[in-house]
């Protein structure tokens, strides 16, 4: 058999809660151009997160990929904490 790779997507953003146990709140933004005035425009979407080792804290900036689904919410896995909030 021949090995089959699948293209998972990666985003990023900030963690805007940390409270659950094993799960993480990020909300990636994205910006997007108005269809007919031309602004740009920040939308912003709030993924749940699955963080097995609960090491991400609030504020973090992090990279998460597509996964299977984890629970009925999630279905992004934690890849790696880019860069530490200051506290």
């Amino acid at each position: 058999m021949s090995e089959s790779k699948t293209n998972t997507r990666n985003l990023t953003g900030r963690i805007t809660s940390d409270k659950m146990d094993k799960t993480i709140t990020v909300m990636v933004e994205r910006r997007v151009k108005h269809p007919v005035y031309g602004k740009i425009l920040t939308k912003s979407s709030k993924i749940k997160a699955h963080d097995e080792s609960n090491d991400a804290q609030m504020g973090d900036l992090v990279t998460i990929a597509e996964c299977r689904p984890i629970s009925k919410h999630k279905s992004w896995v934690l890849v790696n904490v880019d860069e530490r909030a200051t506290v």
